[in-house]
Parts: structure tokens; C-alpha cells; sequence
């Protein structure tokens, strides 16, 4: 059997960032391409039928595609520099799994996939989970297409030179009807299972969370002949969103608020920015995360008209908090031993499929504690125990 640390090493070269560190695989580019084309062999290799939808998400059926399917996978893509880890695990998992079980002599009573979704990370296009929203319908087709990457390509383009028809984008009943349950097996995101002392953990909740882009216009001119009291300088009220989500964000409870990108227009040194935008990530349990960005963009609007600059703000994302499954998670705790349950702030496609089909979530201890980033790890005997975790659920679901 292959091993899913070996299917890891497998992909380790694609789409080293050798800027900043880590992976940089984005929906259709070059790394994520080859990605595909990766797990499109591995999971032939296993005798799996593997097919696009209609959204560019991958499905690989071991069995005929048919309802009450027992689903698993996760996604290819990364954040900029982001870690080895987060999304590839749930992938290689997945694999190993079916090959163990098929080494195993196991036929599955029920259809059983292994999905990749698209665009995961927004990495590219902004919007995270842009697969599996198009696919239930949480995003609309038009607004999706529309969407355009730092280069001014929009998905509807880079869909069509993946080979996709951008008329064809958006809701797919058909996929979605197949979906009995969905298991997503990911890396932690956090330090939950080094303070539990357990390597496994099944998924409890998904907090609110959503982005949210800050436009402000100012004048741009010359840093050198410009006087300080004649300047209309964007990045100033920009600077001050930046401080206002953290001084803001640690007056709720439990709540996260991250500036990660800033985009000064025309970027130069020696130039006062005409325009600047930035992205906030917002995350609050319950229902308190657009009111906590409304107070950062209350401070935004008073930063910009004392500058002399306007600022509009454009909400691209937003969830509610997700619970999964109460019976799919105390199932799979119970097949694994009694694992503990675990709450994140981390988004997934999972939290996506949970208001439409029953879903669960395993995480695999981060030793690190760090995700989005280079330093993220799993070690090797945890990745194993992970994929060893997932044969034993799929096995019990697919009776």
C-alpha cells in the first residue's frame, strides 16, 4: 500500500514558492494543473473513474456515481506561501484509504468518491470555497464568473482555458443529489490537539467568518514634492483599518480580525498611492461578525475623510457558524476510540456541504501549531494514523 506520506512526498517539488516560502498552488495555474493531473493518475491507477463537474471540481468514483454516495477529499490549492499540509493531507488520505481497503478485499455497499475541490483558498479569485459554493448554489454563477485575479483574468476566462464552459458554472443539483455524507479529513489548524494530547480529533463547529474589501481613493503624486498638509494619501486611513481590527476585534469575545493583503496603487517608493486596497478577514462566533466589521469600517470612513479620501467597503464573503452533523460526528468519535471533538476558526468546503448533506470532519495533529504558512507539519506517524482513522470510517459508512 502507498503510504500517505509517500503520496506526500510525491507532490512535494510542485509549486514551491521560492519568494516566500512554502507552496504557492492556485485554481488553474501551472502547480495546481499539475496537481490535478497528478491525482487524475494516481486515482486511474486505482481503477477510480475520475470526472470534472461543472465547476471544476474533481471526482473519483470507485464505485458507479449513484445517491446515498459516502464522500471524502478536500482540495489541492493553497494559500501564497502556504504549508504542505492544508488540503493535499485530506487528498492523499483519501487515497491511501481506498487503496487499503481494496487491498483489503472490501466492496463498498454504497458509491464512494474521492472529491477535489476547487479553489479552496481564494488564492487566486478572492472567494474561499469558490467550488463547493458554486456547486450548492451559495454563490451565484454570474458573480463568480465575474471575479478577477490580481492579473485581471477572470474566472469565466481561466474556467474556459481549463476546458470548462463558464455558461455551464453554478449550482449542480445532480453532484450534490449523490452526496449521502461528506468526510473531510484536514490538518489542524491550530493548537487544539497538542493541549488535547491526541493525534486525531473529529469536528465539532466552524465559527462565522467572511472578507470584506476596503477600497479607498486619495490623489497620487510625488513623495518628494509633495508637502505633508497638501497630500490626499490613501495609506493612511488604510494604516489605520490595519491597527482598528485588532483594537476593535479584541473588545468581542472570541473574535479574529486580519489584515493579510494590501494593494497600493501604482506601488511605487517614490509614489503617494492613488488608490489602496486591502482585505479584511473577519471571524466571530454567532452572529456578531458583520457588526464587528461595521465598527472597523466606521473607524475606516472617519480615517478617510480626515485625509481628504473616500472609502468603500464590499463584502465578499460571509458564513454563519456551522455545526456539523451531531450523529456523524458521535458516530465517527465512537468508531475511533472516543477522539475528541474539536471547534475551529479555520473555513473548509465541509462547512460549505453541511447545510445540504450530513457532514463530518477529522482533524490530524499539528505539532507546530501553525497553518497558512511554511511551518506547517503533521508528523509522519500522524499522517498515517490519519489515513488509517479514514479507512476504518469509510469502511463502516460504506456498508
Amino acid at each position: 500500500m502507498t503510504s500517505a506520506q509517500v503520496l506526500l512526498e510525491e507532490i512535494a517539488d510542485v509549486g514551491r514558492d521560492r519568494v516566500r516560502g512554502g507552496y504557492s498552488r492556485h485554481v488553474f495555474d501551472a502547480a495546481e494543473t499539475e496537481l490535478r493531473t497528478w491525482f487524475r493518475e494516481r486515482a486511474s491507477g486505482l481503477g477510480l473513474h475520475v470526472e470534472d463537474d461543472q465547476n471544476g471540481n474533481m471526482w473519483a468514483w470507485w464505485t458507479e456515481p449513484g445517491p446515498g454516495a459516502v464522500v471524502t477529499g478536500s482540495h489541492l490549492d493553497s494559500v501564497p506561501g502556504g504549508g504542505a499540509f492544508d488540503g493535499p493531507l485530506g487528498v492523499v488520505s483519501a487515497l491511501s484509504a481506498v487503496q487499503a481497503l481494496q487491498a483489503k478485499g472490501f466492496a463498498p455497499g454504497k458509491p464512494l468518491a474521492i472529491v477535489v475541490f476547487a479553489e479552496e483558498e481564494g488564492g487566486r479569485f478572492g472567494v474561499p470555497c469558490l467550488g463547493s459554493r458554486l456547486l450548492t448554489g451559495a454563490l451565484e454563477a454570474g458573480t463568480a464568473r465575474a471575479l478577477r485575479d490580481p492579473d485581471g483574468v477572470t474566472f469565466a476566462e481561466a474556467a474556459a482555458a481549463a476546458g470548462l464552459d463558464p455558461d455551464r458554472l453554478g449550482r449542480d443539483d445532480e453532484a450534490l443529489g449523490r452526496i449521502g455524507c461528506f468526510v473531510e479529513l484536514h490538518v489542524e489548524q491550530g493548537r487544539g490537539l497538542i493541549d488535547l494530547g491526541s493525534p486525531i480529533a473529529v469536528g465539532s463547529t466552524v465559527i462565522a467568518h467572511g472578507r470584506w474589501r476596503f477600497s479607498f481613493t486619495g490623489q497620487g503624486n510625488h513623495a518628494g514634492a509633495t508637502l505633508l498638509g497638501d497630500r490626499r494619501d490613501p495609506m493612511l486611513p488604510a494604516a489605520e483599518v490595519v491597527a482598528a481590527a485588532r483594537r476593535i476585534a479584541r473588545s468581542v469575545p472570541q473574535a479574529r480580525a486580519t489584515v493579510g493583503r494590501i494593494v497600493p496603487n501604482p506601488g511605487g517608493t517614490n509614489v503617494i498611492a492613488s488608490t489602496v486596497d486591502l482585505w479584511l478577514d473577519a471571524r466571530v462566533p454567532g452572529s456578531g461578525v458583520r457588526s464587528l466589521v461595521e465598527d472597523i469600517a466606521e473607524a475606516a470612513r472617519a480615517a478617510a475623510a480626515e485625509e481628504g479620501c473616500e472609502v468603500r467597503v464590499t463584502e465578499e464573503s460571509c458564513s454563519g457558524d456551522v455545526v456539523f452533523d451531531s450523529g456523524l460526528r458521535d458516530e465517527l468519535a465512537t468508531l475511533l476510540g472516543g477522539v475528541p471533538a474539536l471547534p475551529t476558526g479555520a473555513g473548509h468546503d465541509a462547512a460549505i456541504l453541511a447545510g445540504h448533506v450530513p457532514t463530518a470532519m477529522l482533524y490530524v495533529r499539528n505539532p507546530t501549531g501553525i497553518s497558512h504558512a511554511p511551518e506547517e507539519f503533521a508528523e509522519p506517524a500522524d499522517v498515517d494514523g490519519g489515513a488509517a482513522a479514514l479507512v476504518t470510517v469509510l469502511e463502516q459508512l460504506c456498508r
